[in-house]
């Protein structure tokens, strides 16, 4: 099964191979979406400081009946977060937030604020809130660090001063964009990456050859498209408070043949509708 699989990041540490996003899910439903994910078998959950809802995915894992060592749980400093001050306090406040003594992963949201995405050069603020995560890291607060929409130039910034080089890179990853020369950078790096979006956003289900491939497989769209970002090493991390929904995306111990995922991965497929307005699909 699935949701019984792990990776092993660099630091020795495992992590399930699928694991439930949160975000847009709020805090005050979001604690009974992580325990209804935890009682299907759902190892892995992550969340950010900028969904708003850390409190409710604290409580959520702290209730939810399993040992906490059990449940790899992620989070995110702030996009805006900059500063080595300002991180160490964002750290310590995620923390706070969930009632946890540790989280399992921390990732730097962006290499800029969402208000200057893909915009000016952040380097040395990127290095200055790198260096407060390999602290905590070193402090035990932290199982292991990462970053989150890193190219590679930013991956090559953090690497030139780095004692701790990050684990994790998570990427809008899904079938339609599926940016291959990065993936092989990180690889090449010892860097696991993690496929946020793995669906698309949603929009992919609208895709007439995705939908006859996945009948040709006998699985819903989302099921063929969260293989896909297995089957290329990667984390899906799709998002749902849907128990039913939960229970189908990991449904997904089929196999894609190499002939298909070849097909899949020459798909380009970045129209995402409404989401449009989010930085990380803008100019798709």
């Amino acid at each position: 099964m699935m949701l019984n699989e792990t990776y092993t990041l660099s630091n020795d540490v495992t992590i399930p191979k699928l694991g439930l996003g949160t975000w847009f899910i709020d805090d005050d439903v979001v604690a009974q979406a992580v325990r209804d994910a935890v009682e299907i078998g759902y190892r892995n959950i992550d969340t950010a400081q900028a969904y708003g809802n850390e409190r409710g995915v604290g409580e959520g894992v702290r209730t939810s009946g399993v040992p906490r060592e059990e449940i790899f749980v992620s989070t995110k400093l702030a996009a805006e977060v900059k500063t080595y001050d300002d991180a160490v306090a964002a750290i310590d406040g995620s923390l706070e937030t969930m009632g946890l003594d540790y989280v399992d992963l921390m990732l730097i949201h962006s290499p800029q604020p969402w208000d200057d995405f893909r915009g000016g050069d952040y380097a040395d603020g990127n290095r200055e809130a790198w260096r407060a995560l390999e602290e905590a890291y070193e402090a035990g607060k932290l199982r292991s660090i990462g970053v989150s929409n890193f190219e590679q130039k930013d991956l090559e910034n953090l690497l030139a001063g780095a004692t701790v080089k990050p684990h994790v890179n998570q990427l809008l990853v899904h079938v339609g964009n599926t940016p291959f020369e990065l993936l092989e950078f990180c690889e090449s790096q010892g860097v696991l990456v993690e496929a946020y979006s793995p669906i698309a956003h949603g929009e992919i289900l609208e895709n007439a050859h995705v939908a006859e491939m996945a009948a040709k497989y006998g699985v819903t769209v989302p099921q063929l498209c969260i293989r896909y970002t297995l089957q290329l090493g990667t984390v899906p991390v799709p998002k749902t408070a849907n128990p039913a929904h939960m229970r189908s995306n990991a449904e997904v111990d089929f196999e894609i043949s190499d002939e298909d995922m070849e097909v899949l991965r020459g798909v380009h497929f970045r129209d995402y509708g409404d989401s449009g307005v989010f930085p990380v699909y803008a100019g798709g």
